[in-house]
């Protein structure tokens, strides 16, 4: 009788143990922290999806200081093109081509750890971004035309965390490098602190935050924080961001160490980006 008794008592300690390990919150990752891989200017914490392709044109109009004379600056425009893809749910590349300074530039992502929640979890995504540029524009002076000179890079690291369904707050300290600098006074390297936030109005539309403030290396005559302030708009295939802005720049060497512009003093600049994905290779892992 006895032995029955403890062989009962295993049983349903055993059961609860199974029960209890089946109630555990299983381990969810977290998604939508951003509804694009870029906030603005900068990356977002957001990745693209394996085998999708993003189709990217960025325009910047001129600053609204120019006036009437210069329809409030609607009458410049500066813009870039670029094509990222997901070569995997944690690795992206992309490249574009920019009509400032008629640059091209390329970048490398890749996702080092996924915000989750549930048995597991780790609190913040982790994501680290290189790139390089390379300006294209003619040069008389045989300094500047070297190829090494028109280089410039960058390294970045992106810690992000999406706070419940509605807000969204990421740090990405950024060191910028360029392999030619314009005075004796300048310096080749730059470190900046960007910071992004979203803020989520409806389902398809958001509040949005990009700055990079200046750490060190800060350049003579471009020493002006990057600020962009605007709107998320989902619409189907396509993110349509419209902003203003105090930077002509659209990658990461040209935002972060050549705005010259002051919003202050009303150089600020109407711009918008628009994204459109496609899915080039189809998968089972739904993409964002």
């Amino acid at each position: 009788m006895t032995s029955s008794c403890v062989a009962l008592k295993a049983q349903t300690e055993d059961l609860e143990k199974l029960l209890d390990a089946g109630n555990k919150p299983q381990k969810q990752y977290v998604h939508n922290a951003f509804k694009s891989s870029r906030v603005i200017n900068g990356h977002s914490m957001e990745m693209l999806g394996k085998g999708v392709l993003d189709f990217r044109i960025l325009h910047r109009f001129g600053t609204l200081s120019g006036g009437y004379h210069e329809l409030f600056g609607l009458d410049q425009a500066s813009m870039r093109f670029g094509f990222d893809y997901g070569v995997s749910k944690n690795l992206s590349v992309g490249v574009g081509r920019s009509t400032f300074n008629k640059e091209v530039d390329g970048f490398l992502k890749y996702r080092l750890i996924q915000q989750s929640k549930g048995t597991g979890s780790f609190p913040i995504s982790i994501l680290w971004v290189s790139g390089m540029t390379m300006k294209t524009t003619k040069e008389s002076d045989a300094v500047r035309s070297k190829m090494e000179n028109r280089l410039g890079y960058y390294h970045q690291v992106i810690l992000g965390r999406k706070f419940g369904s509605a807000f969204t707050l990421q740090l990405s300290p950024t060191l910028v490098h360029r392999n030619l600098v314009d005075s004796m006074a300048d310096k080749n390297n730059m470190v900046a602190m960007g910071i992004g936030g979203r803020i989520k109005l409806s389902n398809r539309s958001a509040l949005i935050l990009d700055t990079y403030p200046f750490l060190y290396g800060g350049r003579s005559g471009y020493n002006r924080m990057p600020l962009s302030i605007g709107f998320d708009i989902e619409t189907g295939g396509h993110v349509f961001q419209l902003h203003i802005t105090n930077t002509r720049g659209m990658n990461e060497k040209a935002f972060i160490t050549e705005t010259t512009e002051r919003w202050r003093k009303g150089d600020i600049r109407i711009g918008f980006n628009l994204s459109r994905v496609f899915t080039v290779v189809k998968n089972k892992e739904a993409s964002w």
